[in-house]
C-alpha cells in the first residue's frame, strides 16, 4: 500500500510554539471546550467540560510518545478487510470511526504531525478510507484509521466494523468522530446504538471545530452532552473538540489516547 507522504510538522503541532501564545490563545489550542464556558449563563453546571484536564508535563509526556525518534518508530504497519487478516493484537489499541467526510484521516495526520515520516492518506473525496489501517506507535499502542460509514463506505462496512469491535480484545477506547457544525446524524446514532449494544467504551470527538461559528458550536456542543447524559452509558462524559489545520484540540487528544492505552500514569484530570 503506498501512501504519499505528509509535510512537515505545523508550527502549532509542537506544545513548544503552542506556549509561546497569549494565554487565551493558548487555551483555544490545547482546551478548545473551555473557550465555550464564556458563553454560558453564571452557575451553569461545566463539570463535563473539564473532567480531563492534565498537567502541561502529562502534554509533554504524551507529545514525546507522538513524536517518533531513534529507538522509537512510529510507522504504517499494514491494512486489512477482514479479521484474519489483522496484526496480532499485542499492545494497546484504539480506533477511529466516523462517517465518510467527517476529517478523519485529516485528525489522524494532525496527530502524527511531530512524525512527518508516518504516511497517512487523506483525500478530498469521501469515502476514501476502505480498509482499517493500523498504526504502531513504538512499543505503546496501535491506532487504527477504520472506513467512514455512510456516503460511499465499503459494501461490507457492517461486517468488517461489527467483527472488529467483538473480537479486538485489546481495543481500549474507540473514538467517535462528529462533524461539529452539522452535530449527530442518523448515521452517528446508528454507530452509537452499535457501540453500546457491544458494551465498547468510546468518546465522542467533534471535528471541524474552525468551521463552525462560536454560537453553533456551543448549540451543538450542548446538544450533545445532553444526548451523552441521558442516552448513552459507555460514552465518556466529556467531548473533545478539534481542528486539525488550527491544532485546536490535538494535543489534548493526543494525552487522552496516551492515558486510555495506560501510557500515562502521572495523568491528573479533575
Amino acid at each position: 500500500m503506498q501512501l504519499p507522504r505528509a509535510g512537515a510538522a505545523a508550527p502549532l503541532a509542537a506544545l513548544s510554539q503552542v506556549l509561546r501564545l497569549e494565554r487565551n490563545r493558548l487555551t483555544d489550542i490545547v482546551f478548545p471546550l473551555q473557550r465555550l464556558q464564556r458563553q454560558l449563563a453564571p452557575g451553569f453546571d461545566t463539570a463535563r467540560f473539564r473532567l480531563f484536564q492534565p498537567s502541561l508535563a502529562a502534554l509533554q509526556h504524551a507529545e514525546a510518545l507522538f513524536r517518533s525518534r531513534r529507538g522509537h518508530v512510529i510507522d504504517y504497519v499494514s491494512s486489512a478487510v477482514r479479521m484474519d487478516h489483522v496484526p496480532p493484537p499485542a499492545l494497546p489499541e484504539v480506533c477511529f470511526i466516523g462517517r465518510s467526510n467527517v476529517g478523519k484521516s485529516s485528525l489522524i495526520r494532525a496527530l502524527f504531525s511531530l512524525s512527518p515520516e508516518v504516511e497517512v492518506r487523506v483525500s478530498k473525496t469521501p469515502g476514501h478510507t476502505k480498509k482499517m489501517n493500523f498504526f504502531k506507535v513504538g512499543k505503546y499502542f496501535t491506532l487504527v484509521d477504520m472506513p467512514g460509514y455512510g456516503y460511499r463506505a465499503p459494501q461490507d462496512f457492517v461486517e468488517m466494523v461489527e467483527a472488529y469491535l467483538q473480537e479486538r480484545h485489546n481495543l481500549k477506547r474507540t473514538f467517535l468522530l462528529v462533524d461539529s457544525v452539522v452535530g449527530l446524524q442518523k448515521t452517528d446514532h446508528i454507530a452509537v446504538e452499535m457501540l453500546e449494544e457491544f458494551g465498547i467504551p468510546y468518546v465522542m470527538v467533534l471535528t471541524k471545530i474552525d468551521r463552525a461559528s462560536r454560537g453553533l458550536l456551543l448549540k451543538n456542543v450542548l446538544h450533545i452532552q445532553e444526548f451523552v447524559k441521558e442516552k448513552t452509558q459507555g460514552c465518556f462524559p466529556q467531548l473533545f473538540l478539534v481542528s486539525s489545520p488550527e491544532f485546536s484540540g490535538v494535543h489534548l487528544l493526543r494525552c487522552f489516547i496516551a492515558h486510555v492505552t495506560g501510557n500515562l500514569p502521572a495523568v491528573e484530570a479533575s
